[in-house]
C-alpha cells in the first residue's frame, strides 16, 4: 500500500488548472491526474486479491485444524508443549499431581496417604 498516491479526500478536493482561454480545464492536467488514480486502483486491486488469497488459505487451515481437533489428533507441531483446550479434567489432574510431586518432592512422599498419586 506504499504506492498509493491519493486519499479519497485528495480526489475530492483536487483543483485543476484553468486554461487561459475560457472556463475549461487543461486536458493534459486532467489526464495525468486520472492516470495516477488508475495506478492507485490497480494497487488496491492487487492488494485486495492478495488478501483474499490469504484469507482463503487461512480459512482452509482453520478447517483442517478443526477437523484434527474433532478427530482427536493433536493438531500441534512437534516440540510444542501447549495442551489443547479440550483437555479433560483427568488430564489436568494428572498434570497437577505431577507438578506437585516435582515442586514439593519428598514432602509429599513422607506422608502415609498416597491419595494424591494418580
Amino acid at each position: 500500500m506504499d504506492n498509493i498516491n491519493f486519499t479519497p479526500q485528495d480526489i475530492l478536493q483536487k483543483q485543476f488548472q484553468e486554461k487561459s482561454i475560457g472556463k475549461g480545464y487543461d486536458r493534459e492536467d486532467v489526464d495525468s491526474y486520472l492516470d495516477d488514480i488508475i495506478k492507485d486502483y490497480n494497487t488496491f486491486e492487487k492488494e485486495i486479491n492478495r488478501l483474499q488469497d490469504e484469507n482463503a488459505r487461512l480459512k482452509t487451515k482453520v478447517d483442517e485444524l478443526t477437523r484434527q481437533v474433532e478427530a482427536g489428533g493433536s493438531g500441534v507441531a512437534s516440540g510444542d508443549t501447549q495442551p489443547l483446550s479440550g483437555a479433560t479434567n483427568v488430564d489436568i489432574l494428572k498434570r497437577l499431581s505431577n507438578l506437585e510431586r516435582r515442586v514439593f518432592g519428598s514432602q509429599l512422599n513422607n506422608g502415609d496417604e498416597d491419595s494424591h498419586l494418580l
